[in-house]
């Protein structure tokens, strides 16, 4: 099919966008009716609702999860029980030798990632050390994003993943949700107001020693400061994203000079992941208005807040379950709330797969429903589906949505 021109496009979406907070009451609650919450107990995936088909087939999601260092094999193994779906398409990027083997062992022994082919473990030669401060971070990201555009077809929208993190709804929930919305929306955290980052992290001059020395990975700094750019604005916010396939295609193949020239100035800059796509996609007039200024997950901070999150455990297990985001950040190795989401939001048994549509199988006497397979585009979104409706909906009403754009 013919691609529209970048001006057309762009016209169409501002219309969309425009329309749908003052759409979003009436029209967005009748097309996700199906979703709703009633007032009995919360049903299982395999008692959901099936979804109907009448727009299609639901979006692809890529996810890419990445591991912090050596160790954090089993802790993806875990993450991918608990996220995967033979609709979406996966790609694990780890450095260590022993998780690679411990994770591509993982992968051809399940039956379903084999099948259905949808998993991809990053090779030996294509993933390296990562300085968490520095590029090589950013670099790694949008090196996944390549891959995923090259090796799966068909996916709308990029989640970045790490090993401390967990989802804390079905997939099917998700692809339901998101079904019913724009696919060039982007959900990322951004502004303009930078702070005390200003001084920590865009004035100094860095070198990442892992652009040159494998296993090298501290940031180096100089005492001389550079000044700020004034060929565009800076923003900043959560490294945590989920971008639409349209803006990391503009990003890596843009006919637009803008991502290039940002990224040369992002590899001096001190945690750019959380800086680089929120600069080019404020900056850019075809995608600033395709913004919504939250990343789709739950953390906790200290009073006053860190730098990083608190790790989170059972004490926030009500505020997870309710806050209607589908991810949450971040949890210590096999920490007890991970079981509690296990059971009680995901439907999920140890060492199993999250149940959902694409599994015929039973689950009486304990068995695996997973073990038999349907269709991978069916889907069966539990009640908790709602919460994430409800906070879409949040999102887009006119006070939350063009108010926070870019600002």
């Amino acid at each position: 099919m013919r691609k529209l021109p970048p001006g057309h496009r762009l016209r169409w979406m501002r219309a969309l966008l425009l329309a749908l907070p003052l759409l979003s009451l009436p029209v967005l609650y009748a097309a996700l009716g199906a979703a709703r919450a009633s007032t009995q107990a919360p049903r299982s995936p395999q008692q959901g609702r099936l979804w109907s088909g009448a727009r299609g087939p639901p979006p692809r999601l890529a996810y890419f999860i990445s591991g912090a260092g050596p160790g954090d094999g089993p802790r993806i193994r875990r993450l991918l029980r608990a996220l995967y779906h033979p609709w979406n398409c996966y790609l694990v990027g780890v450095a260590g030798e022993e998780d690679r083997a411990d994770l591509e062992a993982f992968v051809r022994g399940e039956e379903a990632p084999r099948r259905y082919g949808n998993v991809r473990v990053a090779a030996a030669g294509e993933w390296g050390a990562v300085t968490r401060r520095g590029p090589t971070e950013l670099a790694a990201t949008l090196h996944a994003a390549a891959l995923l555009l090259r090796e799966f077809e068909g996916w709308s929208w990029f989640i970045n993943l790490s090993a401390s993190d967990y989802p804390l709804m079905p997939q099917d929930d998700i692809l339901h949700i998101f079904s019913y919305i724009p696919r060039d929306l982007n959900f990322i955290e951004h502004t303009s107001n930078i702070g005390w980052k200003e001084h920590q992290r865009a004035r100094p001059i860095i070198v990442d020693p892992a652009l040159q020395i494998p296993n090298k990975t501290e940031v180096m700094t100089t005492k001389e400061k550079r000044s700020m750019p004034s060929a565009f604005k800076i923003f900043v916010g959560s490294s945590w994203v989920v971008l639409s396939r349209s803006f990391l295609e503009f990003c890596l193949l843009g006919w637009d000079n803008l991502p290039r020239t940002l990224l040369m100035y992002f590899t001096n800059f001190l945690s750019s992941s959380e800086s680089y796509f929120h600069t080019v996609i404020c900056n850019s007039n075809y995608y600033q208005n395709t913004t919504i200024n939250n990343d789709l997950r739950f953390m906790a901070w200290d009073n006053p807040p860190r730098t990083h999150p608190v790790n989170l455990t059972t004490k926030y297990f009500d505020a997870m379950a309710n806050s209607g985001a589908p991810f949450a950040h971040s949890f210590t190795n096999d920490d007890p709330v991970l079981d509690m989401i296990d059971a009680k939001l995901l439907g999920r048994a140890p060492d199993r797969f999250t149940p959902g549509g694409w599994c015929l199988g039973s689950s009486l006497g304990g068995k695996d429903p997973c073990n038999f397979f349907g269709r991978s585009f069916v889907l069966r979104p539990t009640e908790g589906s709602a919460k994430l409706e409800k906070l879409l909906l949040k999102l887009l009403e006119p006070d939350n949505f063009r108010p926070k754009q870019c600002k």
